[in-house]
């Protein structure tokens, strides 16, 4: 499949080619799921304010305690924004997040309504980057977390509060060819595989014994 056909297929009835050919369920989930992934590739092709709006709206209604919504992002979608966006990446992340029309950082707020601190925050912004990453998927789009930067900069450039976590750096837009990419990274350039879903269960047992008060 060529890369300008995602986005006019349908990733929710079937699996990409390149998806097909890399990952496989072991029970029967929406192929939305599989489809998601992480390239590095893409084009010059811009995205548009609607569809941008679209991904973040996507993310808004992910679920938080207490309805919370302790996520925040910072947008980077002109020329001046993503310029200041590459001052604090990585030189080796940016041979390619330099090519990505929009990039977002990732934050949340640290303390709760209260001003206690919160257990939930990054947990419940985990879920707003799932869904927001799902719904670019099916406009289409791919995205990336990318970890690789320098949050303190980041936080001096951005002005981010330091009352909020920096957690990742998210790259959205249209996948390209992976010749385009440098050559160490076009062999990465394909959906990873998870591993069995028996080893992210844990068996356990009850105890009896456990709780109890010793007699004597």
């Amino acid at each position: 499949m060529s890369n300008s056909s995602y986005q006019t297929f349908d990733p929710t009835e079937k699996l990409f080619e390149i998806v097909e050919l890399n990952r496989k369920s072991e029970h029967a989930v929406s192929p939305l799921f599989l489809n998601r992934w992480s390239p590095r590739s893409y084009t010059e092709q811009k995205v548009t304010k609607a569809d941008l709006n679209r991904i973040l709206e996507a993310a808004r209604w992910a679920p938080s305690a207490s309805n919370l919504q302790p996520w925040r992002f910072y947008i980077a979608a002109s020329e001046e924004q993503l310029l200041t966006f590459q001052q604090f990446i990585k030189p080796n992340n940016r041979l390619w997040t330099d090519h990505a029309p929009v990039l977002v950082l990732l934050t949340s707020a640290k303390l709760n309504a209260v001003g206690e601190p919160s257990l939930a925050h990054a947990f419940d912004t985990g879920a707003a980057w799932a869904q927001l990453a799902l719904q670019a998927t099916l406009l289409g789009l791919v995205t990336h977390a990318v970890g690789g930067f320098d949050r303190d900069k980041a936080r001096e450039l951005l002005q981010v509060p330091d009352d909020f976590e920096i957690h990742a750096i998210i790259t959205i837009g249209y996948q390209g060819n992976k010749e385009d990419l440098a050559e160490a990274l076009q062999e990465r350039e394909k959906p990873n595989n998870r591993r069995p879903l028996s080893e992210s269960i844990v068996e356990w047992k009850i105890d009896h014994n456990i709780g109890k008060e010793a007699t004597i």
